[in-house]
This record gives structure tokens, sequence and C-alpha cells, in this order.
């Protein structure tokens, strides 16, 4: 044979095709027509750059801080991507290593009694004491395993309300999840008298964070590829009912927190994608991108972006970053002591920012330098 490389060549040019057209995928795309995208150059989402104010905490110490709960001292927890969770002084940046759950700790928030509630997407429902000790509380509902615990928040009766963003596809498929656009996701509840977990909510695409409103009357709850978050009423005359509390975000809704006052803080992990928009209505196509290799799947914009609701749903503020060095993506914002918590869950570091800043009507205050930092201890 003369030319072996070029008759290679041409077998892999052939192949690739048959591939991309053919090779069986692990998903059944649905089919759906999201509403046109908000526009990001008018009110409420006309454009800003407050969020380069982003000062950095334990830079360089932590690898995936999602999300952030906060004590009754103001010491800040997250779960790492490692399974870490770690306590993080804001005053300096110091950084305790609390426990680790093997897995990959999520969505946290901390009960009356003291314990942190996690949502592992790999192991469940867990809570972890003040000594370190971590007891699973849940690793199914109804019959159905949880596929990939997310969100979490607490009532004043101890009651968990947390999400399975996708009880088919596990933690790490979340583009596949998104391409799939299927109804995987659900809202439930953990009763401690119970110890169990039922379902609130059923069929949501990629449930993600969850807050409860006003004297926990209801509970939000985020459809990341939706662009909606919706409203489960739990007590009065709606109770055991949803709605919309509001649709067509301007990007991919991840956790929400609420102040205990007037505002719910919702991060948008990503603003929306064109191309996805364009290629909802064709399943044919979103299978032929869940044949591409990760490194050549289309990838989220760069850029910082959060929005505060009123309790009416409203886009009452809006904050973003585009520039180079933002923090970026933010994927949970928690408000405290006049300051605004982030979490990332590609970054290295817990972010914070004044309400003052983001708020001011002046130039943007450069961010402070960065309290950079290791995790001490050995778990």
């Amino acid at each position: 044979m003369k030319h072996p490389l070029l008759l290679m060549s041409l077998t892999a040019l052939l192949a690739l095709p048959v591939y991309l057209l053919l090779w069986p995928v692990e998903i059944e795309p649905v089919a759906w027509n999201p509403q046109p995208a908000p526009s990001l150059e008018v009110e409420p989402y006309a454009p800003n750059q407050r969020l380069m104010a982003v000062q950095r905490l334990a830079a360089g110490a932590l690898a995936g801080p999602e999300a952030i709960a906060i004590d009754a001292r103001g010491q800040l927890h997250s779960g790492l991507e490692d399974g870490r969770i770690v306590r993080v002084d804001p005053r300096d940046g110091r950084c305790t290593v609390l426990a680790n759950t093997g897995g990959r700790p999520l969505g946290l928030q901390f009960m009356a009694d003291g314990r942190l509630a996690v949502a592992d997407a790999r192991k469940g429902l867990l809570s972890l004491s003040s000594d370190g000790r971590i007891t699973p509380l849940a690793e199914h509902a109804d019959g159905l395993n949880l596929g990939f615990a997310d969100g979490v928040d607490v009532d004043g009766q101890g009651q968990i309300y947390f999400t399975d963003a996708s009880w088919k596809s596990g933690y790490g498929k979340h583009t596949l999840e998104m391409l799939e656009h299927g109804a995987h996701g659900r809202l439930l509840r953990w009763q401690p008298e119970l110890g169990e977990a039922v379902t609130l909510l059923a069929g949501l695409r990629f449930a993600n964070g969850v807050a409860l409103g006003p004297n926990d009357d209801y509970v939000l709850v985020a459809q990341t590829s939706d662009y909606r978050i919706t409203r489960y009423w739990m007590r009065g005359p709606r109770a055991g009912s949803a709605e919309v509390f509001i649709d067509n975000l301007p990007g991919f809704p991840d956790n929400i927190t609420f102040n205990g006052r007037d505002r719910f803080w919702v991060a948008l992990v990503a603003p929306r994608s064109a191309l996805l928009d364009t290629l909802a209505p064709h399943p044919f196509w979103r299978r032929v991108i869940a044949r591409l290799p990760a490194a050549l799947m289309p990838g989220p914009a760069h850029m910082a972006f959060i929005v505060g609701l009123d309790l009416e749903g409203r886009v009452v503020e809006q904050y973003r970053a585009t520039q180079a060095g933002a923090y970026a993506p933010i994927t949970s914002v928690r408000e405290h002591d006049g300051h605004l918590y982030l979490g990332s869950l590609s970054g290295d570091a817990i972010g914070r920012v004044a309400l003052s800043v983001l708020r001011g009507a002046g130039p943007v205050a450069p961010a402070a330098a960065p309290l950079p930092s290791s995790c001490a201890g050995g778990v």
C-alpha cells in the first residue's frame, strides 16, 4: 500500500459524519420553544461592571466553593470539589477543614440545632454535626434514588427542603441534562419526625437552588434549563399548588437565598446561549452536539451575574462583570451583615462585596486585596 496515511485519513473523514449522526447517545432530547431572551442592554438588565469590586477570601485554598452557609458567629462554610467541607473566617480568610463527605457537597444550610444540612450530589442529603460527624439523612424519596442532590434550605420546624437536580443524570453530566431538557428534577422535603424524604414537585427541568419565603409560607425552586423560578405554596388557600415566580430569566438560575426581609438573591451561573435557544426545538441536532467531545461542546460565556428579586418576583437589582479577572461563574449569593458572599462551582475562593458598593451611584470601587490561605486540618 503506497499511501497508508492517506487511506487512514479518508477513512476517518468518512467515519466522522457517521459517528456524529448515528452513534448512540444516552439522552433523548425533548423539543421545546423558549421565549426570546430578554435584552442585556436595557432595564432591568442594563449593563454594568459592579461585580468587578468582588474581593476573594481564602484565595487559592478552595476548589469549587459552590454554595455558602453562615453560622451564628458569621463564619463562612462551603463544600469543595474533593468532598471537603470547610470553614472560612471572613476577617482574615483563614480556612479550616471540618469534614469530608467522600462525595460532592453542594447546597448548605444551618439547622436550628447547629447541624449543617448538606445536599451532596453523590451521597444524597446529609447532616454535619459540630464535632465533624456526618449522618446520612436521605438517599431516596418515594422509591426513587437521589441522582443529584443540589440545593437546600431549612424551615423553622427543622424540615429540610432540597432538590434532586436529575434522578437520571448524575453530577458531572450537567451539559447532557441541559441538552436533553428532560423533566428529571424534583423538589423534596425531609421530615425529621419521619426520617425520610417525600416529593413535593416532580417533572422539573434541572431542579437547582431552593429558598424558603417569609414565614415559610412557600418555597422557591430554580429550574435551571427552563430559565425559570417556581413557587410552591405550603400554607394558605394555595397550599400544595405551584406557580411561576419569575420566567424567562436572562441566564441559567443556580442557587437562591432569602435575606429574611425583602430580597431573594439569585445566582445566574451563565447568560443564555443563543445557540442552545436556537436548537431547543430540534432534538436531532442536540443529539449531534451530545456526541461531540467535551472540549468541543459549546461552553458558557465568562460572566459574573446575579439578580435581586422582590417578594413578587420582580427584578429590582442586577449586577454583572464581564471584564478579565471577574469572579465568575457565580453559583450562589448569600447576604450577611451588609455584604454579599459569593460561591463558585469552579472558582478557588469565596467572593465578598459590600452592598453599599454595588448600590452606589458612583464609579465601581476597586476590589480589596485578596486574602490568601491554606486549609488546615487533615480530613
